[in-house]
């Protein structure tokens, strides 16, 4: 019976990054690594010792990786972008290599899409968001990367962005979001809401900015159990203001 497979193409791409000849993987780390998967799932590899006969170790680490199924391909490939060998620091083609692995073959994760995630709030929110092409695209940015449970740090990151751009076009302004308070309380009653409304929204901005200082701009830990929450709290937050704007 045949069975799919990431196509080699892809497979090419990915050995070019992680077994590039200055930055990527050694040889040895490559044999290592795809030796110890393939004991874990019981497979025969071309290449299980170092030095290995093949002409580099682009070639050694693709045919390896041809040995395997799609979804261990796709935990395979995953996992060594994120190699310990790799600086902390991170790189961008790796970072891009992993996104384009998590949006195009997550049918190989053997995860569910999306997770818990309420779905029909994120349709709702990309829906009044159209009109606002910069915060609509840190927002998908963010939700590929909710869906490929990658670059957690980062997702938070784009869901300030696409709130704080959100809020420099319908305020009017260009302040940062600890700046919004002041004109965000008078947009809200400005438009309708309450002033109990109002004051809610500018204690939760304040709030949400400082959750967002502590793990993006310093750094810390991201708690992956609190992203579903603030996914889902922006996503409220800025489809509320969009419609009380529309309906004033």
């Amino acid at each position: 019976m045949f069975e799919e497979k990431i196509p080699a193409t892809f497979i090419q791409y990915a050995t070019d990054i992680l077994a590039d000849t200055k930055s990527g993987l050694s040889g040895g780390n490559i044999v290592k690594e795809t030796a110890a998967y393939a004991v874990e799932y019981d497979v025969n590899i071309p290449h299980q010792t170092y030095p290995f006969d093949a002409p580099n170790k682009r070639t050694a680490l693709f045919e390896n990786l041809q040995a395997f199924s799609g979804p261990q391909q796709y935990r395979i490939i995953k996992e060594l972008c994120d190699h310990r060998s790799f600086a902390p620091t991170g790189s961008k083609k790796r970072d891009d290599l992993k996104i384009r692995l998590v949006t195009r073959y997550q049918q190989f994760s053997g995860e569910a899409d999306g997770a818990d995630i309420n779905e029909t709030l994120i349709e709702e929110t990309k829906h009044w968001l159209d009109q606002h092409p910069g915060a609509l695209a840190s927002y998908n940015s963010a939700l590929q990367k909710y869906d490929g449970g990658v670059f957690l740090r980062n997702l938070l990151d784009d869901l300030r962005l696409s709130l704080e751009s959100l809020l420099k076009s319908i305020l009017g302004n260009d302040k940062s979001l600890e700046n919004q308070l002041s004109a965000l309380g008078k947009y809200i009653t400005g438009n309708g809401g309450s002033k109990e409304l109002s004051n809610m929204f500018v204690k939760l901005l304040d709030y949400y900015a400082k959750y967002q200082n502590s793990y993006v701009k310093h750094n810390e830990g991201v708690i992956e159990e609190e992203i579903e929450f603030i996914f889902e709290i922006t996503s409220s937050f800025m489809k509320h203001l969009i419609r009380i704007g529309k309906s004033a």
